[in-house]
């Protein structure tokens, strides 16, 4: 059974990566000259990471897993312990590092990135979730 606390960073999770795919214009020239669209998306995706290492930072605890030192480690951590694959933990590693740039150096984000994310990243999130998911399950 999933614990409340997952159950409801989950929902947070999913929420932040329906309004990515839903405000994720067609194009990259679109993306570059729609300022909304941009404040929704890298807002999202940089609330979706947290959650997932709240997510992470719980199950570690409950499986008595060592705490993290970094946000990146949760998922190394994870895969570990078994519940993440390998190519799950590292593709959020990944996302640590462009919610990085995007909170502490808003300036210097690259849409293309923004848009490689949206387009083919946000299933990576998704497969975090369904991993939770099955491990809380067993």
């Amino acid at each position: 059974m999933v614990a409340v606390v997952v159950e409801q960073k989950l929902e947070s999770l999913r929420r932040c990566l329906a309004r990515v795919q839903d405000k994720c214009p067609d194009s990259l020239e679109r993306l570059a000259s729609d300022a909304d669209a941009q404040d929704i998306l890298v807002l999202n995706l940089t609330r979706a990471v947290p959650l997932c290492v709240d997510i992470a930072t719980h199950l570690i605890g409950r499986l008595d897993g060592p705490p993290p030192q970094t946000m990146g480690e949760s998922f190394d951590e994870l895969a570990r312990l078994g519940v993440l694959d390998a190519e799950i933990a590292e593709s959020l590693k990944k996302a640590v590092g462009f919610r990085n740039v995007a909170v502490h150096n808003y300036d210097a984000i690259d849409w293309a990135i923004v848009m490689s994310i949206c387009r083919d990243k946000l299933p990576d999130f998704k497969q975090f979730a369904e991993q939770v998911i099955r491990s809380e399950s067993d």
